[in-house]
């Protein structure tokens, strides 16, 4: 199981690499990687299993042209990605914030939300409990 991760974590950064270079204008025209930092939830947030609640990262600071503006969110734990259960995906990563539901995961304290669109930025670790 760990593999099959790994290998998806693995395509998932190939894609999106790929797009990035594919995806790039051989014009004078730049697009930058945007990285926007996640701020909630962060170290020390408790979550409930089933509640709903923001994931929200800072977009005070994007860059003119946006190589991915499509954004994804996962779960994380053991350093490892979920990247079959995404909390959330296919939204604009401009806007800020979105409301995923907590899934029904083992309780633990080391969980941590990771946010991709140009790139992967993870929050501080958090506790999901029943």
């Amino acid at each position: 199981m760990q593999l099959m991760n790994a290998m998806k974590a693995f395509t998932l950064l190939f894609i999106s690499m790929l797009t990035l270079v594919a995806g790039t204008p051989l014009s004078l025209d730049t697009r930058d990687v945007f990285v926007p930092p996640v701020l909630y939830p962060h170290t020390g947030t408790v979550w409930k299993i089933l509640a709903r609640h923001n994931v929200t990262w800072d977009v005070s600071n994007p860059p003119a042209q946006i190589t991915n503006r499509f954004g994804a969110i996962y779960l994380r734990k053991d350093g490892l990605i979920d990247l079959d259960h995404p909390l959330a995906e296919g939204f604009d990563i401009l806007l800020g914030r979105i409301e995923v539901e907590v899934p029904k995961v083992k309780p633990r304290n080391d969980y941590q939300i990771v946010l991709f669109g140009d790139s992967g930025n993870w929050s501080g670790t958090f506790t999901i409990k029943k």
